[in-house]
């Protein structure tokens, strides 16, 4: 039998950056699919996982990060996306892949975690990334296509047919996971 963890990569974003306005554009059309489907693990009591990037805080404390990242430009998708304190988990990561130097492995491993679902931002970059390390850890793989953004959509596109053409993700609308 499968057991399946949500993933939500990154959503905790400053978008203090080169495109950070346009990634914050693109980060809101994803917050409702992947609300919906850690709607849908929490009635299931499957995990879900929040993992970040740490802002030089160095400290897996949510608030305090979603405190720092707090802007005009953040502040609705922050207050939309937080983590639940006792029911989520929250790991943060020092690179672009939630593996790298993190207890992601471990965590997932004494969950008996065998299928991951990726969501998050940047689809071309973090997210990507993640799928990369999890395929090499012999993950399975659900990348909702409606349920990660990058900065454009041809960086978004290509990320999503990388990851279904050379690590074997599933990549269908969230809609049609039947999870």
């Amino acid at each position: 039998m499968t057991k399946t963890a949500l993933l939500i990569i990154d959503m905790i974003n400053d978008f203090n950056f080169d495109a950070g306005e346009s990634l914050a554009k693109n980060t809101m059309k994803i917050i409702d699919p992947i609300l919906s489907l850690k709607k849908k693990f929490n009635e299931k009591d499957m995990p879900v996982i929040y993992i970040n990037d740490h802002y030089n805080l160095w400290q897996a404390d949510f608030e305090k990060i979603m405190d720092y990242c707090s802007n005009e430009k953040s502040e609705e998708i922050i207050i939309k996306i937080a983590p639940e304190k006792n029911k989520d988990y929250f790991l943060i990561k020092p690179k672009h892949s939630a593996f790298y130097g993190t207890a992601l492995h471990t965590l997932l491993q004494q969950l008996q975690v065998d299928t991951l679902v990726l969501t998050g931002i940047a689809g071309n970059i973090c997210v990507l990334f993640t799928a990369n390390d999890a395929y090499m850890r012999e993950y399975d793989l659900i990348i909702p296509e409606d349920c990660i953004a990058s900065n454009n959509d041809q960086d978004n596109i290509y990320a999503l047919t990388m990851m279904n053409n050379v690590l074997s993700a599933e990549t269908k609308p969230s809609v049609e996971l039947g999870l």
